[in-house]
């Protein structure tokens, strides 16, 4: 029996950039499981549409199928969104099994893509000092989805012993340029800012924008399609496959 098909499932958004980097980064979790079908669909503005997807992988004769939404944090909206997509599938799909798996989250481990982009930014911007960080998410109405970026900032200011401030471009306080404004009237001079998101878009350069206004010296760019995030969906996808099996 063929292993169930892998289905990244992401947001999609007008501007193409989400959608290159949503390719890229399905591209190398193809590279790491080249013996799985392994598909990426958008819910909204981008293509292929998540149901056209569906068929697609229905047709090709595979009848269970594992959805992992790319996702860092877990919005209610998407969730919502997300289900019905599934029960849309399964009502189009009698004999199909699928299962959605918890989102990608905010692995400890993604830490070290963070250092790694921002190293690169910092290399760019020639900056060899820094007496601050700001951790740069998206931001949600669900408090325990910004508590989970708060603790993560916490963790990655532990590790490089300095302080770090959490950020958020929509939905919460404060805004990446309240946070460097904030550091600033500490007198710190030298902060830099990492971009909490998986792929760029507009939230990632609102932040973006904001930080340099208020002074940052440097921001990173998003995690993107980095083997490690391949490898999370991978861990995700595995998971998901486990609960399709019959008890």
């Amino acid at each position: 029996m063929a292993a169930p098909a892998l289905i990244c499932l992401a947001h999609g958004s007008r501007d193409t950039r989400t959608s290159k980097t949503v390719t890229a980064l399905v591209k190398e979790v193809k590279a790491q499981r080249r013996d799985l079908r392994i598909e990426r669909a958008f819910l909204d503005h981008s293509r292929p549409a998540f149901q056209d997807v569906v068929d697609r992988v229905v047709a090709a004769g595979h009848e269970e199928i594992v959805v992992v939404p790319l996702l860092l944090t877990q919005f209610e909206e998407s969730g919502d969104r997300v289900t019905d997509e599934l029960e849309r599938a399964q009502a189009r799909h009698g004999s199909l099994r699928i299962h959605t798996t918890d989102v990608l989250g905010l692995e400890p481990r993604f830490l070290e893509v963070l250092d790694e982009r921002m190293r690169a930014a910092l290399k760019d911007a020639r900056v060899r000092e820094l007496d601050a960080l700001v951790l740069a998410a998206a931001g949600s109405t669900d408090p325990l989805a910004n508590q989970a970026v708060a603790r993560l900032a916490r963790v990655w200011g532990a590790h490089h012993r300095l302080p770090v401030t959490a950020a958020y471009a929509s939905s919460a306080p404060p805004a990446t340029g309240e946070a460097v404004r904030a550091f600033r009237a500490e007198g710190r001079r030298h902060i830099a800012v990492a971009s909490l998101f998986l792929a760029p878009g507009p939230l990632d350069d609102r932040a973006r924008e904001l930080a340099l206004e208020a002074g940052a010296v440097a921001v990173s760019e998003p995690l993107g399609a980095h083997p490690e995030i391949a490898r999370a969906v991978l861990a995700r996808y595995a998971v998901g496959a486990v609960e399709l099996v019959p008890v």
